[in-house]
């Protein structure tokens, strides 16, 4: 047994301990290391029993010894300042050149923060999004490294070996950019991830309530709609859902509280995307439709309250089956434009340079939003790789045209009926708005004026120049802005 270990793991959750396996079953020697010893054992004992090549160690200075060098070591630990003090307990251990990678769901911003500063200590840092749950991450996850470029050649081979592949070969791992942008790209997945459940569970919603279908039934059209555009992980495990019974034989779905709990991707999704001016609005209800689940009391309190419209749907419900089909997929459609719209402001903001033909690549296999969906996607920005939008690209495009009857159609038949969509009518509002050439914006402008003296622009005058009116004769000439205009 060589104590050279290819590379080390600290971190012995499933998550930890899966791509551990995985990475031993590429052929790789790893060392291994948690805070609490008697995990240690228990993995050594199960998972990892019989396999030499997995090396146990009991504290961080026998741990980094064991390594070969350059060390390659990698968290799998709580984001956050389990993250911090790891990297404080290791750097007396390390040398110039050794590389700390983060496989933890990080912030990106604390990436990029921890980018720099190793860099000022000769420690080549990697921020990496894995993707796939346990079952990725020993089989195959989606890997979006990210963070110092000189490190990629050092654990290209490791990750190359353990990602996912596509049915053709390729590789759903590659270098993705710059500090933070690794993480940043897996923040985006989590976010779309959000509003593909979100959207999914509001057409459960409507099959159920006003299809009247049952678990039986529903279970059958999503697995129907797994062979058509929709085909993806997530429709796949929801027909699974839908047909799994409890002890007593009753649809377990219906036993489960409905309660939606998160872990903050998502929510800082939502942020980003305020902060960097860019309407992701479908991933934003996702996150709101989760706290609104966090009622339940309020919930059901109001649920007496109020009376329920009475809505009964009378024309034909396989009709209705098929419209909440393409109101998914034309939904869906804008839940990945809106995504790649914050990736492209992010990487113009942080210089990161993103290829989004290639990200789209790497959520193809192993991730949660695995979908054929992709590879449109994908060649989407190979045909266009200044492509603004997605709904532009020739394919979408045809697609929202071919749905906005059905689109609108269950938009409204969920406001009559009183179910709640906020993601599919949200997507629908986001589009009327896109291809809106002129808004009623202009009166938010005038009214800005009005009563703060913000100024506003003229759509008959150079597009430099600002105005503004003393609407009522008694607010004067002073402006909010630099002087008088």
């Amino acid at each position: 047994m060589s104590l050279e270990c290819d590379i080390g793991v600290i971190g012995l959750a499933v998550m930890g301990q899966n791509l551990i396996l995985n990475m031993n079953d590429k052929g790789f020697s790893v060392a291994v290391y948690n805070r609490s010893a008697s995990r240690t054992e228990q993995f050594l004992s199960s998972g990892a029993r019989g396999r030499s090549d997995i090396v146990a160690s009991y504290s961080i200075e026998e741990f980094c010894s064991l390594l070969s060098s350059p060390r390659k070591i990698m968290l799998m630990v709580k984001a956050g300042e389990a993250v911090d003090d790891f990297i404080q307990q290791l750097l007396p251990h390390l040398s110039a050149g050794d590389i700390i990678i983060d496989g933890g769901n990080s912030f990106y911003v604390d990436t990029i923060r921890r980018t720099e500063y190793l860099a000022g200590k000769e420690i080549l840092f990697i921020g990496s999004g894995i993707s796939g749950g346990e079952e990725g991450a020993r089989h195959g996850p989606s890997i979006m490294p990210g963070g110092n470029s000189h490190a990629w050649d050092q654990v290209k081979k490791i990750f190359s070996s353990i990602c996912a592949r596509t049915p053709q070969g390729e590789l759903c791992c590659d270098w993705v950019g710059p500090d933070g942008a690794g993480h940043y790209v897996k923040m985006i997945h989590n976010g779309i991830e959000y509003g593909d459940m979100q959207l999914i569970s509001e057409a459960y919603s409507l099959l159920k309530n006003v299809v009247g279908l049952n678990h039986q039934q529903m279970g059958e059209v999503f697995r129907n709609w797994n062979s058509t555009e929709l085909k993806s992980y997530l429709i796949e495990i929801t027909a699974d859902i839908m047909n799994y019974k409890d002890i007593d034989n009753s649809p377990l779905l219906t036993k489960i509280l409905d309660v939606a709990t998160q872990k903050g991707t998502g929510k800082w999704t939502g942020i980003n995307s305020f902060e960097l001016g860019v309407p992701v609005t479908l991933i934003s209800e996702a996150v709101y439709a989760r706290a609104v689940s966090e009622l339940k009391e309020e919930r059901s309190v109001a649920s007496g309250q109020f009376s329920n419209p009475g809505f009964k749907y009378s024309e034909e419900k396989d009709e209705l089956v098929e419209h909440i089909r393409e109101a998914l997929l034309a939904s869906k459609i804008i839940s990945y434009a809106q995504g790649f719209m914050l990736l492209r402001a992010a990487s113009e903001h942080y210089s990161w340079n993103l290829d989004y033909g290639k990200i789209a690549l790497l959520w193809r296999e192993g991730c949660i939003i695995r979908s054929v969906f992709l590879d449109k996607i994908k060649q989407a920005f190979v045909n266009s790789p200044d492509l603004k939008n997605l709904i532009l690209d020739p394919y979408f495009k045809t697609i929202i045209e071919s749905t906005q009857a059905s689109w609108r159609k269950v938009v409204s038949v969920a406001v009559q009926a009183g179910i709640s969509v906020p993601a599919f009518s949200t997507a629908l509002s986001f589009f009327d708005g896109y291809r809106t050439p002129n808004s009623a914006a202009n009166l938010i402008q005038a009214q800005r004026d009005y009563f703060g003296a913000h100024t506003y622009k003229r759509n008959d005058r150079p597009g430099d120049q600002f105005f503004h009116t003393n609407w009522s004769g008694r607010g004067g000439e002073a402006t909010s802005g630099s002087g008088l205009v």
